[in-house]
């Protein structure tokens, strides 16, 4: 699902992290939380630029059904892709995480993101609940993104955390 992704170095960033606070380096902090940050800024686009152009198919309408113009005017996708972001945290558990923030979603779609990423879509047609549509997305389109960005953000957060432990030794 689209769950939220954390980029953590457990132990090595605990350790970074509690000496950065002993040393009260701010300015050494704050260049951390922003190279980490920057690390993460890929994946949020790339997770963003594939919900946008993520195919949904329909089943098609059968004969003699009716049809109309969406009772919505918000976009799917991008209401979606605006409501993935990063968040940075030197302290207590450090480390990036990307997700994507429900309560920026309308209270409708909040469960939209978890159920694209399924690959199955079903939905009442206009809103009537007795009468249900079916529409297919490409699955894992979350899961697949953020393992194609795994290995550069590990090498990426190991380069960074390196820096900072020499700078402050």
């Amino acid at each position: 699902m689209a769950q939220s992704v954390r980029v953590i170095g457990t132990g090595q960033l605990l350790e970074l992290s509690a000496r950065l606070r002993r040393a009260g380096h701010e300015n050494i902090r704050a260049s951390f939380q922003r190279r980490i940050r920057r690390a993460a800024e890929p994946l949020r686009g790339d997770l963003q630029d594939t919900i946008r152009g993520l195919d949904i198919r329909s089943q098609g309408r059968g004969s003699g059904k009716r049809g109309g113009p969406s009772p919505t005017t918000r976009p799917l996708r991008a209401t979606i892709a605006e409501a993935i972001r990063i968040s940075v945290r030197t302290g207590g558990s450090p480390g990036a995480r990307v997700w994507v923030d429900r309560d920026r979603l309308p209270r409708d779609l909040r469960n939209m993101p978890t159920v694209i990423n399924t690959g199955r879509i079903r939905h009442p047609v206009f809103g009537n609940r007795r009468r249900w549509a079916q529409q297919t997305a490409t699955p894992l389109w979350w899961d697949k993104t953020v393992r194609a960005h795994q290995p550069r953000i590990t090498r990426e957060v190991e380069r960074v955390t390196d820096d900072v432990r020499r700078r402050i030794e």
